[in-house]
């Protein structure tokens, strides 16, 4: 199965390794099942696409088919469900150090900035946005403060729940948090998809990247225009 988003990617991994290795859990499920005649047999691999691109497909190959550099400064969000916990994740890297993403970025031609705090969580993940939404808010605050400092033309997200919380995040961290910011947030959040479609050669239609008076659909909520302004030469 493979998943591009993070909390889906989890929540999957961490069964299906509790199931291979709890003989108690396995029989329990497996009892549940076998009233409507199914059975878990171990037998599916739990992939995100980002471990697909970088451990399957491989940096060497992907590079061979850039078309495009597209020379902008990106931050790069891991996300907290995609690194954690590390011992069943595939990435062979220290998980408070992860290069992976990072590495796939710069296959583009963005250069990754290192940024204060690079890991923390988005304030979105484990219910905290359903439940404490002005606790989860001040995370993305604190976590777009840091991108901003950093001189980040883009913010690069590999889950939808982080693109929405980093996307509609700052519409409301600018309104709940005026007073503790010194100008509102106005950071395009870009999926990696479609970084690397563009890199590819790939139109901006086609990975769904358009101005506001060319959008077709429901626009992001905070725009992308910026961010394509300074890659309309190129693409």
């Amino acid at each position: 199965i493979a998943l591009m988003c993070n909390g889906c990617y989890g929540s999957l991994l961490e069964v299906n390794h509790t199931l291979k290795h709890d003989k108690e859990k396995l029989k329990m499920v497996n009892n549940h099942l076998s009233k409507i005649g199914k059975s878990f047999k171990g037998t599916v691999r739990i992939r995100h696409i980002i471990d697909i691109l970088y451990n399957e497909f491989g940096t060497k190959r992907i590079k061979n088919q850039i078309k495009r550099s597209l020379g902008l400064n990106v931050a790069v969000h891991y996300g907290c469900h995609l690194l954690k916990p590390g011992n069943i994740r595939p990435w062979g890297q220290e998980v408070e150090e992860p290069r992976f993403l990072d590495e796939l970025v710069e296959l583009t031609g963005c250069k990754s900035l290192d940024y204060k705090d690079k890991l923390l969580c988005c304030g979105a993940g484990g219910g905290v946005r359903g439940a404490f939404k002005e606790v989860s808010l001040d995370f993305t605050r604190e976590k777009l403060e840091n991108i901003t400092a950093a001189g980040a033309d883009a913010i690069i997200a590999v889950c939808p729940f982080c693109q929405l919380q980093l996307d509609l995040g700052q519409l409301e961290v600018n309104g709940i948090f005026k007073d503790k910011i010194s100008a509102p947030f106005k950071i395009p959040v870009i999926y990696y998809s479609q970084l690397l479609g563009l890199a590819l050669g790939m139109s901006l239609e086609s990975v769904g990247l358009l101005k506001e008076h060319e959008l077709k659909g429901v626009p992001p909520f905070t725009s992308v225009t910026p961010f394509l302004t300074k890659i309309e030469e190129k693409v």
